[in-house]
């Protein structure tokens, strides 16, 4: 992937007026106070809560992981309380303003919540190194995934390629290999450990047999482990790719079972969610079965993400005879009429363009619901149709002419015919 200096400057001049626009905005200080507030307040219940509860006594009597998890639970409450007070700034703003007023809000809160859930998740982890080295590459993966960057720092850690003896070696393929190695090398140590503990309480065997098998048991694990992680970083990348990228998506639920979304070609309602793929149930009975890294990857459109209503928009055109403002009641009163057209919001019909074959219309109205749209604006343009023919107004078609150049066509004279 190749960029010029042209490109380059434009990228830079689009970012700096998005910037700027952002920046000038009122809700955007707004938002930020909020969250500098927020970040006041959790860090003095962070505080209060390490004051009164004792992290190293925490839990002693109770088993190791639901110490650890309880541990790691107090040590996070700025965190949690953090999360708390930007879902319900953001949930508050939600309904009373526009959307675009509190996405800060909200990125806020899935920022939090994922490094929440990421500390939780590792708290089990004794290592104090492994535990930071996992949690900030999740977080950092999750992040990506929240602002809508992982598709891109994807596709340019996978630009850059080395190709050696017809292996083609990327940065993402060797980060790739690196967590898998590493994942497979600690699989490895907690088989073995507990191999070692089952080995060491038989007393079948003498000392020197038990030390001899927990070597050769290791050594066996290491070299298999090792292995995989190579032949999966290098032979199994999709399967692997595919359930990672499924656990991204049930983490930030940008799609859910149910939910109508178009993934390139494919349309339909998304029927079921697996470890390495998803099922997209059409309208025709087909079913399509879609990798998950190709959601993640991909542009999706997600028609229920947020909200089920969907405008519908129709062009049509009329000759220049018609009467335009006459041509837009009629097809206002057709829309209005249409018995899945939402009543609370009123359609729209402006004329868009004078051409050459007549004028240009567009037509638009909202749904509740995006299935059978395809069926309603079929509906709609028949209605069109038949009144427009009632009322002798006609639809424009392109009309051809043919003539003939060099030379006349013969033509029979009295003498001719006499002869």
């Amino acid at each position: 992937m190749t960029m010029d200096l042209s490109d380059i400057t434009d990228f830079l001049h689009a970012a700096a007026a998005s910037v700027g626009a952002e920046i000038t905005s009122p809700w955007f200080y707004l938002q930020l106070g909020l969250i500098l507030a927020s970040a006041g307040l959790a860090f003095a219940a962070g505080a209060a809560a390490r004051a009164r509860i004792d992290l190293g006594t925490l839990g002693t009597a109770w088993p190791t992981p639901l110490r650890l998890f309880m541990q790691a639970l107090a040590g996070s409450a700025s965190t949690a309380v953090f999360a708390a007070l930007m879902t319900i700034g953001h949930t508050v703003m939600l309904a009373s303003t526009s959307p675009g007023r509190s996405y800060l809000l909200g990125i806020a809160a899935n920022l939090a919540f994922a490094w929440l859930i990421i500390r939780l998740v590792t708290s089990v982890i004794r290592n104090s190194f492994i535990v930071r080295l996992v949690s900030l590459s999740a977080w950092l993966v999750a992040a990506l995934s929240i602002l809508g960057q992982l598709g891109p720092v994807i596709d340019a850690l996978d630009s850059v390629s080395i190709v050696l003896g017809g292996l083609r070696l990327t940065p993402l393929l060797l980060i790739k290999l690196a967590v898998l190695l590493a994942v497979a090398l600690w699989l490895s140590n907690v088989a073995s450990n507990f191999a070692e503990s089952r080995i060491t309480q038989s007393g079948d065997l003498t000392p020197s047999i038990q030390v001899l098998l927990v070597k050769m048991i290791r050594l066996a694990l290491m070299i298999f482990s090792g292995a995989a992680g190579v032949g999966i970083g290098f032979g199994l990348q999709k399967i692997v790719a595919n359930f990672i990228s499924g656990i991204i998506l049930l983490a930030d639920k940008s799609v859910k079972p149910g939910d109508l979304v178009t993934i390139g070609d494919s349309s339909g309602r998304i029927s079921a969610m697996k470890t390495r793929y998803i099922s997209v149930a059409a309208g025709d009975g087909r079913e399509f079965l879609i990798p998950n890294e190709d959601l993640v990857t991909q542009k999706v459109t997600n028609w229920t993400y947020s909200d089920t209503n969907t405008l519908v928009k129709i062009n049509f055109g009329t000759s220049y005879e018609a009467d335009p403002r006459l041509v837009c009641k009629m097809a206002l009163d057709i829309a209005a009429a249409t018995p899945r057209a939402i009543k609370s919001k009123p359609p729209n019909c402006i004329l868009v363009e004078f051409t050459d074959a007549g004028m240009k219309f567009a037509l638009t109205f909202w749904l509740a619901d995006p299935d059978g749209m395809d069926n309603v604006k079929s509906e709609v343009m028949q209605s069109l149709w038949e009144t427009f023919k009632r009322e002798g107004i006609h639809v424009p078609y392109p009309v051809r002419e043919i003539r003939v150049r060099g030379g006349a066509l013969p033509v029979e004279t009295n003498a001719e015919v006499q002869g």
